[in-house]
C-alpha cells in the first residue's frame, strides 16, 4: 500500500507541476522515478523515454502507465495515470473558465509568459544529462554527429521524432554486436585459420 501511495503522490506532483505539456513533464518524471524513489536508473529511464516517444499519445501518460505498472502492477498503472491526469483535467475545467473571463488582463498573459523560462531550463538540464550519458556510451564525435543528423531530420525536414527514434532503434538492432567479434581470443582465431 505504501508503494501505491508513493506512486500516486509522485505522479500527482508531476501532474500539478508539469506546466507546458508532456515534454516539460519528462524532467519531473525523471526526478521522481530515478532521483527520489529509485524505481529505475538513468539507462532504464532513457529506454522508457525512447520507446515512449515512438508510440502515439501523450508521453506523460505513457511513462506514468509503464512506471506505475513496473512498480505496482496493473493497479499501479491505473493509479499513476489517474494521478498524472487528474490535476490537468480539474485545472482545465476550472482555469479555462477564469481564462475566458479575464483573457485581457495583464496578469493572465504574464502567467503564461513567466512559465516559459522555467520549462526551458528544465529541458536544457534534461538535454545536458542525456548528452553526457550519450557521450560516455558513444563518444563526443558520434554523439554530436547523431545529434546534428537527428536535429536536421526533425527540424529541417519535419520528420516526426518517433520515426527518427524508431530508425535509430532498428539500426541498433541490425548492427553487428561487438561481443561476437571481440569474444574470440587470439588462440581461437589462430585455430580458425588452420
Amino acid at each position: 500500500m505504501k508503494t501505491q501511495w508513493q506512486l500516486f503522490v509522485a505522479f500527482l506532483r508531476i501532474g500539478l507541476l508539469g506546466f507546458g505539456g508532456g515534454p516539460s513533464m519528462i524532467p519531473l518524471v525523471r526526478a521522481e522515478a530515478v532521483a527520489r524513489y529509485a524505481w529505475m536508473n538513468d539507462d532504464e529511464f532513457g529506454d522508457v523515454l525512447a520507446i515512449g516517444n515512438t508510440l502515439p499519445g501523450p508521453i506523460a501518460t505513457k511513462m506514468a502507465g509503464y512506471i506505475g505498472y513496473r512498480v505496482g502492477g496493473v493497479f499501479g498503472c491505473i493509479n499513476a495515470i489517474v494521478a498524472v491526469v487528474l490535476p490537468c483535467v480539474l485545472a482545465m475545467v476550472a482555469l479555462l473558465g477564469l481564462f475566458t473571463r479575464y483573457r485581457d488582463q495583464r496578469w493572465i498573459q504574464g502567467m503564461s509568459e513567466g512559465v516559459i523560462p522555467v520549462v526551458m531550463v528544465m529541458m536544457a538540464q534534461l538535454t545536458w544529462d542525456f548528452f553526457a550519458k550519450s557521450r560516455v556510451a558513444l563518444g563526443w564525435l558520434v554523439t554530436l554527429i547523431m545529434g546534428v543528423i537527428a536535429g536536421g531530420l526533425i527540424y529541417w525536414l519535419d520528420i516526426h521524432p518517433g520515426l527518427v527514434i524508431g530508425a535509430i532503434l532498428i539500426a541498433a538492432l541490425l548492427r553487428p554486436s561487438r561481443d561476437r567479434t571481440s569474444s574470440k581470443t587470439p588462440d581461437a582465431l589462430e585455430e580458425g585459420k588452420q
